[in-house]
């Protein structure tokens, strides 16, 4: 028998680990753009109930809208976020006792990051909270019953 040193079945070795190494690198772009939304929404749920504790927390009216503000803009900067990439919507019937104050906190990142090229495609995260102002307050007009 005569040994045949010739490259038949090599090539398909070398197709099979091209395809191997593209779907692990595949795989590992896929779990890091989950693991950044997911640390996305994290933000933005963090951001929302930052802002409406401050809201609630507020000496006055005038002061709860922007003091809730710049809550969920300090929440998400100092997670590591861009401010310009979200929006903060607070709604609120005013600023008395049994007050509900809704904060949504959105927060626009790349559906993918390819080296090379940049983001591709948009997601949006969103984080959502809300809390009464507190009926017992003596610095707050309304009446201390809520649920009424």
């Amino acid at each position: 028998m005569t040994g045949r040193h010739d490259d038949r079945g090599f090539v398909g070795g070398v197709e099979g680990l091209l395809f191997g190494v593209l779907v692990c690198l595949l795989t590992a772009l896929l779990s890091t753009t989950v693991w950044g939304a997911v640390r996305a929404r994290v933000a933005a749920g963090a951001a929302a109930r930052e802002a409406t504790r401050a809201f609630v927390e507020a000496s006055t009216g005038d002061d709860a809208t922007a003091s809730a503000l710049a809550a969920a803009h300090d929440t998400l900067t100092a997670r590591g976020r861009d401010v310009d990439r979200s929006t903060v919507v607070v709604t609120a019937d005013g600023f008395a006792r049994c007050t509900r104050v809704v904060v949504e906190v959105a927060y626009e990142l790349p559906a993918v990051e390819l080296p090379f090229v940049g983001a591709v495609g948009a997601v949006t995260v969103h984080g959502r909270h809300s809390e009464l102002v507190d009926p017992h307050r003596d610095d707050v007009p309304g009446e201390a019953v809520c649920g009424a």
